[in-house]
């Protein structure tokens, strides 16, 4: 990957070694004082406290962040899953030397918790025996509390996915409003967004050396509270700023050079003309080049104060706007937001790791497994990727319903096929268990493997969402010859009998490299490929900032020719999503049509969960779509809200199930396609009441509002009054006989 114009300061591991120490790394890094006595330790330089068991796995992103530091001399322990009704478990490791390190783990905490209904889970595939309730609601407010409890005048340095999805003001579904930056609700001494690993050692370098927190203001990749603008930054208002930049023109490499080429003429001129005395030559230095200050160096933007956002929707949608577009580290502003006196300030992302440092971070010696502290107990987390590797971070997809890029950014980082290779072999030498076969070669996506920006210029410049939508970029790379090679390479390896690909594979940019796709079909695909067209619908599919339907019939077409042609019955596993912000009633028909088309049976359909800061989040909470200039004249976005309305969504893509017919043909009726949809015709929907269905609806249409069911054995004589008893359906049909008499029917014995 081109990193030319992205390129840091300085490399990832380049900060000397804290008090010169050259320790053995830990063979685990400690979770009790007991472990810290056999490493000699009397104290910890840095204690991260987590919402996960401890898996010493670079899937963990605690294991990551704790290696990274030790890998630079800082002596790290961890307090996993601590009990967070007093402040005794954060104290269990005693005080630490420089900071605390905060995160809820490797999913957001109230994800992790409850379902997309708000349902409390019962269990979590992050603690061992699969054990819900091991973690609090906003476990980062919670633990950063107990942690400044403990020990007052220690920093709480906070990061992972759930601080970094709520760096600014937020809007929180579980809650149901526009909640503070999680920097000001928790306390925090400072925020780290992102994966962190290059502003982490900054800041604890810079603590190391005696800084406090206060001084560290310009930390790319940070958010820290302060009292007014940083000097020496120009401020502009978010609402200049409300559109798209363009991607400037590439600067002509040549420009400042002032060179004339010698024609024959002025060389023959040249010679006439010399003297046979010798001239001194005069050699002048350059001219100094003045450095032309970057639209975006140094300058932030004003967003609109949280008072604001909290109650106008409209602006709230203008910052998420604004805020996505500040999202490349090569041109993203610092952003400024007030939440009463006190303003929030949020620093430039962090520049992406180089290939080396990438390969770095995942050459720290992790043991692979969990913690000896948890036994035999089973973690499911754990063991759905202890035989994957991760080949990469980022994503230029864009989908507005993910978060992945607003976490680990649009530029892809990639690591060396060596790196790699390297890995698959630990696996294969050292991790207990292994079989020969690696459960997945991926990442985020598994088909964006060192892909890039042809153009190091615009990839510097760019504000655009998404690479690929509404369609892919000129300037972006679709060559899958180095995931071709990483493929064939590592299932060459002695011992590997199989390398699956289970990550989802993006199949608009796959089908721009048929070789790729018959790669995979052939060696790859363990009999079924995830893949995820989401919806069938341009009215959600626009939402989503997904490809229409014609680039996944191209991708089945290849896949199944390849499929046949390597002699396998493989199928196409598809994902899809209800209750999706611009989705309709009809929308799901459509899409329920489409699948009982082409004979898809959903066991488990996802509903729409609004996830911190995800564009899609914005379009639920505002009904506005700030994929586009916002205003309160602007674009209204149908939202599926409601319990009944999300779940009749739910159960239209579920079309097969016998328990959803009755509300799914209550929607067609609505929708007047009962009489083309219900029926047992092939083209039908769902087949029409049976008689035991009839029989149920009238029992329960007479048992309402707590009465008997009626029947010509119960005496009927007994409710002769109209306002006690509706007709049974044997009167009604009676009634039906006289159309337009206005007499009143008694009823009978």
């Amino acid at each position: 990957m081109s990193l030319d114009l992205l390129q840091a300061e300085r490399p990832l591991f380049s900060y000397p070694s804290f008090k010169g120490r050259n320790e053995k790394p830990a063979p685990f890094l400690p979770m009790s004082r007991k472990e810290m006595r056999k490493l000699g330790w009397d104290s910890c330089d840095v204690i991260l406290v987590v919402g996960d068991a401890y898996v010493d796995h670079p899937s963990f992103g605690m294991a990551v962040i704790g290696r990274t530091l030790e890998a630079q001399g800082y002596r790290v322990g961890i307090i996993a899953q601590p009990d967070w009704h007093s402040k005794d478990g954060f104290m269990k490791l005693g005080k630490p030397n420089l900071f605390f390190g905060v995160s809820a783990g490797n999913m957001d905490s109230m994800i992790n918790r409850y379902t997309a209904e708000r349902r409390m889970r019962h269990d979590d595939a992050y603690t061992p025996n699969n054990e819900g309730g091991k973690r609090p609601d906003r476990a980062v407010l919670a633990y950063t509390q107990r942690c400044k409890e403990a020990y007052k005048d220690v920093p709480v340095v906070i990061g992972g996915i759930e601080a970094s999805l709520r760096r600014i003001a937020h809007y929180d579904y579980w809650s149901d409003k526009v909640r503070h930056s999680v920097l000001l609700d928790s306390k925090a001494d400072i925020l780290l967004f992102g994966n962190a690993e290059r502003p982490l050692l900054e800041v604890a370098h810079r603590i190391s050396l005696g800084e406090t927190t206060k001084e560290m203001l310009d930390i790319r990749g940070t958010a820290v509270l302060v009292k007014h603008a940083l000097p020496g930054w120009d401020g502009i208002d978010s609402q200049q700023v409300d559109q798209l930049g363009k991607i400037d023109p590439i600067v002509n490499p040549y420009a400042d050079i002032n060179v004339q080429c010698a024609t024959q003429q002025i060389a023959d001129q040249s010679s006439a003309e010399q003297e046979d005395v010798t001239k001194p030559i005069t050699v002048l230095p350059p001219m100094a080049k003045s450095h032309k200050k970057k639209p975006w160096e140094n300058t932030y933007i004003q967003l609109p104060n949280y008072e604001k956002v909290k109650t106008d929707k409209v602006l709230y949608a203008h910052t998420s706007r604004v805020l996505h577009q500040e999202t490349n580290p090569g041109c993203a502003r610092a952003l400024a937001q007030f939440h009463g006196q006190r303003l929030l300030w949020v620093n430039p992302p962090a520049y992406p790791l180089t290939t080396e440092e990438m390969d770095a971070v995942f050459g720290l010696p992790y043991q692979r497994v969990p913690h000896p502290e948890y036994g035999d107990a089973k973690i499911p987390a754990y063991d759905m990727i202890r035989f994957s590797i991760n080949i990469m971070r980022g994503c230029f997809g864009g989908c507005t319903f993910c978060s992945i890029t607003e976490h680990e950014g649009r530029v892809i980082q990639s690591r060396s096929e060596d790196s790699i290779v390297k890995e698959i072999e630990t696996i294969r030498d050292k991790v207990p268990g292994f079989t020969g076969v690696i459960s997945d070669l991926g990442g985020p996506t598994a088909n964006m493997y060192r892909l890039k920006c042809k153009s190091p210029k615009a990839e510097q410049t760019c504000r655009r969402l998404s690479c690929v939508y509404p369609d892919i970029c000129h300037h972006m790379d679709t060559d899958h010859q180095h995931t071709i090679s990483l493929y064939r390479r590592t299932r060459k390896l002695p011992g590997i009998k199989k390398i699956l690909i289970a990550s989802g594979v993006r199949y608009d940019i796959a089908v721009e490299d048929p070789l790729y796709v018959k790669e995979l079909v052939e060696h790859h695909v363990g009999g079924y490929l995830k893949i995820a067209p989401e919806h069938t619908e341009k009215g959600p599919l626009d939402k989503m900032m997904k490809p229409t339907m014609s680039s996944y019939e191209i991708f089945k077409q290849m896949f199944e020719k390849y499929s046949k042609a390597a002699n396998k019955k493989q199928y196409l596993i598809p994902y899809f999503i209800s209750a999706h912000p611009g989705t309709t009633d009809t929308d799901m028909v459509n899409l329920a049509m489409w699948l009982k088309s082409n004979n898809f049976k959903l066991d488990q359909v996802q509903n729409f969960y609004p996830s911190p800061m995800a564009n899609a989040t914005t379009m639920y909470h505002t009904e506005k779509n700030p994929l586009h200039k916002v205003n309160k004249d602007s674009e209204n976005v149908v939202i599926t809200k409601g319990a009944r309305q999300r779940r009749l969504h739910k159960a239209i893509l579920r079309y097969h199930v016998p328990e959803n017919w009755p509300e799914i043909r209550e929607a067609l009726k609505r929708l007047g396609l009962a009489r083309k949809l219900i029926g047992r015709g092939a083209n039908c929907l769902v087949p029409p009441e049976s008689r035991d269905e009839l029989q149920a609806t009238v029992k329960k249409g007479a048992g309402k509002a707590g009465q008997p069911a009626l029947s010509r054995h119960t005496g009927l004589d007994q409710f002769n009054q109209k306002d006690k008893v509706k007709p049974t359906v044997k009167k009604r049909l009676t009634q039906k006989k006289k159309i337009g008499s206005t007499r009143k029917i008694k009823l009978g014995k």
